[in-house]
């Protein structure tokens, strides 16, 4: 038995995962380097460390064998193990022997095949295949995530092909196809999740938008996809996970997250918690972990889902903290640390936190939604609209989008213009009804606006959801802002919950 580095495991994972094929240097590096430059020298140094943990060298070449100038492919024989495969770090992941065990797909990876130019308009390749060279791309960017080089995934364009086989080609458990589809002045795109393993179709979205600027039009395309596929793999995942006797820390985290895609329910937020606690408890240092606990302690004090605000954001701000130092481009983390000072009255630290985190991802669509955030606290509520817009274009069918929608109305709310409150608000409701802020809000501008009756439907229908909530827990939103226009629109929002009937507290 022999130890090896994981970088080192990972080459080795790959070559036995793409074994029908040569996989050349680009490849290489793409899948194991994330496409960072990598010079000649340190890549067969590597592939030397590969060959000695499985007692091949680079004379012989019984396992690995050197094309030259055409890449490399591993030709040992390969059997299915029925046993778990072992972490590569531990000195019993592989033996010198010629026959290995074949390692499962890895989690998290996904093939892009080449969109399909319906109507087969030559002029419009260059579209198509720009959608899928950039979705490939974005998607690498994903944290975790396995995803096959763009030359790889183009070699099976324009053929009829079977998605399983696909799937055992290129070792991965996801499959994304799709089209695109020019009628005059419209470009309609289609795409389809399917799972690798069973050809079960997991997810389907279709975009139609009047063609204006295509390059414009390519990077909102990606942008929405790569957000959307980023959410529907963990979901997939979690799935999986669901059925696994001994979970790590991923799949803790998968299933931590999926239950956070559920909604603000109290139940679902502390049952995701859960799962990221546990993961922590596996991995101290598990980022993904650290970032989901520090998402739903900010989720639940934000939404007023507790009395316990203050542990809740100091909670959320130590772990957003510790994720930063362990990984400082990690933009989520940023967003999640910024939106933590917007509601601890430091709006101009959070707004340069969120900047920080457009910076490192500029398709973050929630930083742009927390600065609209920052500026009710900050007094300019006439500027979230913008913001919120901003973040709207970017994702518009975000599973968040109900939160943006809410927070618009609020700001409406301080505005005194109180009907187009409860036109966002409403927006807000028919995307998610799980929302108990958005109904408050409603609540309290139809008390404004002078129509009890529903003002107290809508009150009613926001205590479903959260039982506990008063006007006492509202006014202590105070402390995220001294800002005398904020305070001011607070103290009318109070005046409309009463007016429908939330109790004092």
């Amino acid at each position: 038995m022999v130890s090896i580095a994981p970088q080192v495991f990972d080459l080795l994972d790959y070559l036995i995962r793409n074994r029908q094929r040569v996989v050349s240097k680009d490849d290489l590096i793409s899948a194991v380097w994330n496409g960072r430059a990598v010079s000649d020298a340190a890549l067969t140094t590597r592939l030397n460390a590969v060959r000695n943990a499985i007692g091949d060298t680079g004379e012989k070449q019984r396992l690995i064998k050197t094309l030259p100038r055409k890449g490399f492919r591993f030709v040992g024989t390969v059997k299915e193990s029925e046993r778990p495969i072992v972490a590569p770090a531990d000195s019993s992941a592989l033996s010198g022997d010629t026959t290995l065990g074949l390692l499962t797909a890895p989690r998290l990876s996904i093939a892009v095949l080449p969109f399909t130019n319906v109507g087969g308009d030559p002029e419009q390749d260059y579209f198509v295949d720009g959608v899928t060279e950039c979705l490939t791309t974005d998607l690498s960017r994903m944290r975790g995530a396995f995803v096959i080089a763009r030359n790889s995934a183009f070699s099976y364009k324009g053929k009829a092909i079977d998605v399983r086989q696909v799937g055992r080609e290129l070792n991965v458990r996801y499959v994304l196809e799709g089209s695109v589809q020019r009628s005059g002045r419209r470009l309609r795109v289609n795409v389809q999740l399917i799972d690798a393993e069973s050809g079960q179709h997991l997810w389907a979205e279709r975009f139609e938008k009047p063609v204006a600027d295509l390059f414009d039009m390519q990077d909102e395309i990606v942008s929405r996809l790569t957000r959307q596929l980023g959410h529907q793999l963990v979901v997939a995942e979690a799935r999986r996970a669901e059925h696994s006797l001994h979970p790590d820390a991923l799949d803790l985290i998968f299933q931590g997250f999926a239950h956070s895609y559920m909604g603000p329910a109290a139940e679902h937020l502390i049952r995701a918690r859960d799962f990221f606690e546990r993961a922590v408890t596996i991995d101290p240092g598990s980022i993904g972990a650290l970032v989901g606990m520090a998402g739903i302690d900010l989720t639940m004090a934000g939404n007023l889902l507790t009395d316990d605000r203050t542990a809740l954001f100091s909670a959320a701000e130590t772990n957003a903290v510790k994720a930063l130092s362990i990984a400082p481009d990690h933009a989520v983390a940023h967003s999640i640390l910024g939106t933590v000072y917007i509601f601890t009255n430091r709006a101009a630290q959070g707004i340069a936190e969120c900047e920080q985190a457009l910076a490192l991802n500029g398709n973050l669509a929630a930083a742009h939604a927390a600065i609209g955030l920052a500026k009710c606290f900050l007094g300019r509520a006439a500027e979230t609209e913008g913001h919120t817009l901003e973040a709207l274009r970017l994702s518009p069918r975000d599973i968040s989008a109900y939160r943006w929608m809410s927070v618009v109305g609020w700001a409406k709310l301080q505005l005194d213009a109180d009907a187009e409150a409860v036109g966002w608000v409403r927006r807000s409701i028919e995307v998610n009804r799980n929302c108990s802020p958005a109904h408050f809000v409603l609540a309290a501008a139809l008390g404004l606006l002078g129509a009890p009756d529903e003002a107290r439907a809508a009150a009613q229908a926001g205590l479903a959801l959260n039982p506990s909530f008063t006007i006492r827990r509202l006014r202590a939103v105070a402390q995220s802002s001294d800002n005398p226009a904020f305070l001011a629109g607070l103290k009318r929002n109070a005046v409309g919950l009463r007016l429908a009937g939330v109790p004092e507290g």
